[in-house]
């Protein structure tokens, strides 16, 4: 007695999920693999020998242990590698939360007070999106360097606080907000601002949290800007520092690495503690309106 053409069928779709699950999540290891390496790289370079990291032969871990290489990187009279690390923290810390306060504002204003001209605002914000950053970095420094702010945290920090692309993500986020949240903190004789800093901010704290993650990541892994207003060592960040152990004269191979190593244990810290909430404010973005 053969088996009826729907029971076939069926046994048929249901093969083609299995496989095609297996190779979902084959494709996804091989992802995580890639994704890995460079970590593994950093992690095993960092406790490797110069040696080890250019001998002709390859082994999966080193067979001795460097620790010495920590205290060696921070005892370097050449690199302040602990101010750098602080340096790096506070521009981070500062610039995240001065963006936060700026852009979420400016983001709200645009998508919730109405005036006359709140839509050529808008256009004016999106229009510096199309600027590239070169074009601004001369006439940036060269403010920057009339107000006195040359290796100082102000001038790491003051001139990137605002973000075009970052309030439009928040006007964006505002518009799908509840109104009738809004409206009856209106009730309660709050204005914009109340209705703002009381009922919007402790609601909307997932996708704050999502672009202080994105933020502070920006602000620590920045470079150029940090490099260019960094002239003294007591300014430098941990991206200027790292750059020092590679020079036209010298490359100090381990020291690299094992400054790569602790530079991105923050980074790593702030993601696995805000990756709920990072997913999650992304995903709300909306991009409509």
């Amino acid at each position: 007695m053969s088996a009826a053409p729907g029971t076939g069928r069926a046994a048929a779709r249901g093969v083609r999920g299995t496989l095609g699950g297996a190779g979902l999540y084959a494709a996804l290891l091989v992802a995580t693999v890639l994704f890995l390496v460079p970590f593994y790289l950093i992690a095993r370079n960092a406790l490797a020998a110069d040696a080890e990291i250019t001998g002709e032969t390859w082994t999966f871990f080193p067979t001795d242990l460097q620790w010495g290489h920590v205290r060696e990187l921070f005892a370097d009279p050449a690199v302040p590698f602990a101010r750098a690390l602080w340096n790096s923290l506070v521009v981070g810390v500062l610039h995240t939360a001065g963006t936060l306060l700026l852009c979420s504002t400016a983001g709200y204003g645009l998508a919730r007070i109405p005036y006359r001209h709140a839509q050529k605002v808008f256009y004016l914000v999106l229009g510096t999106l199309m600027v590239p950053a070169a074009v601004t970095f001369v006439p940036a420094f060269v403010l920057v360097s009339s107000l006195g702010w040359v290796s100082s945290l102000r001038g790491l920090i003051i001139p990137g606080l605002f973000s075009g692309f970052t309030a439009f993500l928040f006007r964006q986020y505002f518009l799908g907000f509840p109104r009738e949240l809004e409206e009856a903190a209106r009730v309660d004789g709050l204005n914009h601002w109340g209705a703002y800093w009381r009922v919007v901010v402790p609601n909307s704290l997932n996708f704050f949290a999502a672009i202080a993650v994105i933020t502070f990541i920006g602000g620590w892994n920045a470079f150029l800007w940090p490099l260019v207003i960094g002239q003294d060592q007591e300014s430098w960040t941990v991206q200027v520092a790292l750059s020092s152990y590679l020079t036209a004269q010298t490359v100090n191979l381990h020291l690299i690495f094992m400054a790569a190593a602790i530079s991105i244990l923050p980074l790593i810290l702030v993601f696995v503690v805000l990756q709920r909430w990072l997913v999650q404010g992304v995903a709300r973005t909306g991009i409509k309106g």
